[in-house]
């Protein structure tokens, strides 16, 4: 969400706070301005004594910007023996001595006080003065405690909303135990081993490539220190496919490899061996970094997923049913046929346990939701792509 950090769609807190009293206010917006800073802390009593422009006032409601159910609740008084009446405990806040004896104390220690108070089931009122002057002797005569701010001595006048939003402050501080309304969005779970050595190995190859690792002597050091770099920062999976996507994307640009857009046998198998590794345990809510990889994989097909993407796409038995390196909820068949409900998966020689782990758990979700999984070699697509097809259609029909 941009822009305002007030959000309608949460639950505000509701508290049982001090009132505040506002004694001879003269400019609305700063009665507007103070209802905004008691929004922000859940104070919600507020109370004008004598307004100089009257009330309501159409300069306070524009200040308050969005305050507005603490101001359709002001109570108005004519003095401030009313105003404070039904308080047990009652602060004066003040930037200077007003030579009375009676305790001093900080916002902090005022909220301590107050929290006790209400427990008793008192009620607290907290006076604020006059933008021009401030409270007079005798205001502050009728408080039980003065509240005063740590603050330049030099310029310590503040105005009505500053002094209210620094007690509100320490008020729902002490109140909510100093929740944050938000943190940290919870980070990916931490890479594996085997992750960060495929990106390492990756990398080291695309530095050999431009020849990056000299002289001789020192590259077994660089390798070290590159690999420290990287080891120091705690990466999680997340983190890992976005440099592996970056190394890719500066070693290859945006349109794929010079060499044609097609992966090598080494190359395809860790592209897979990451994309079975995070689909492990994935959430619905992780989709975007499965789909980030299926965009890389469907960019750079083998030779195999060449050669049978064409013949699909050509052979008038197939043509437009099927879909290549496609999600389906959060698993990516090679192929997907959504109007038959039929799932390719192309077996590449000598791949990982990683990897048929993935695939048998992957046909198993499929399968589970009425899809048919045919599972071809790639050997036998790149020798004998007929049969393939034959057996394909046979699927197709089948399905039929």
């Amino acid at each position: 969400m941009s822009g305002s950090g007030t959000d309608k769609t949460k639950t505000g807190v509701e508290l049982t706070g001090p009132v505040v009293i506002l004694v001879e206010p003269q400019l609305g917006e700063n009665i507007g301005m103070t209802a905004r800073a008691m929004g922000n802390f859940a104070l919600t009593r507020l109370r004008l004594v004598k307004p100089r422009d009257g009330w309501p006032n159409i300069s306070a409601q524009r200040a308050a910007s969005g305050a507005d159910h603490i101001l359709e609740r002001v109570e108005l008084f004519d003095t401030v023996e009313q105003a404070v009446a039904d308080c047990t405990l009652l602060f004066a806040t003040t930037a200077r001595a007003h030579d009375q004896a009676k305790p001093v104390v900080a916002p902090e220690a005022a909220a301590l006080e107050m929290a006790g108070e209400f427990k008793s089931g008192g009620t607290v009122g907290i006076l604020f003065g006059r933008e021009r002057y401030g409270l007079q002797n005798e205001e502050v005569a009728l408080a039980n405690r003065i509240v005063t701010f740590p603050v330049n001595p030099g310029f310590a006048s503040l105005n009505l909303a500053q002094a209210v939003l620094l007690i509100g402050y320490e008020w729902f501080k002490l109140s909510t135990a100093g929740a944050l309304p938000f943190a940290m969005p919870e980070r990916s779970e931490p890479a594996s081993q085997h992750q960060m050595q495929a990106f390492f190995d990756n990398l080291v190859r695309e530095l050999d490539r431009v020849e990056f690792l000299r002289p001789a002597e020192k590259r077994e050091t660089m390798l070290v220190n590159l690999r420290n770099i990287f080891a120091r920062m705690d990466p999680t999976k997340q983190d890992m496919h976005t440099l592996h996507g970056v190394v890719m994307a500066i070693a290859e640009g945006r349109k794929g490899p010079a060499k044609g857009g097609v992966l090598d046998g080494d190359q395809a198998t860790r592209l897979r061996a990451l994309l079975a590794e995070h689909g492990q345990g994935a959430l619905p809510s992780e989709s975007g970094t499965v789909r980030g990889l299926a965009r890389l994989l469907r960019r750079n097909p083998t030779d195999a997923e060449r050669i049978l993407w064409q013949a699909l796409t050509r052979d008038r038995r197939f043509a437009g049913e099927f879909k290549r390196q496609t999600p389906v909820g959060r698993h990516i068949p090679d192929f997907v046929s959504f109007v038959h409900r039929i799932a390719i998966e192309l077996i590449n020689p000598d791949e990982t346990e990683v990897i048929a782990r993935d695939r048998a758990m992957r046909q198993e979700w499929l399968e589970a939701r009425g899809y048919r999984v045919i599972s071809m070699k790639v050997e036998d697509v790149e020798a004998n792509l007929a049969a393939q097809l034959d057996q394909l259609e046979t699927g197709v029909l089948e399905r039929r």
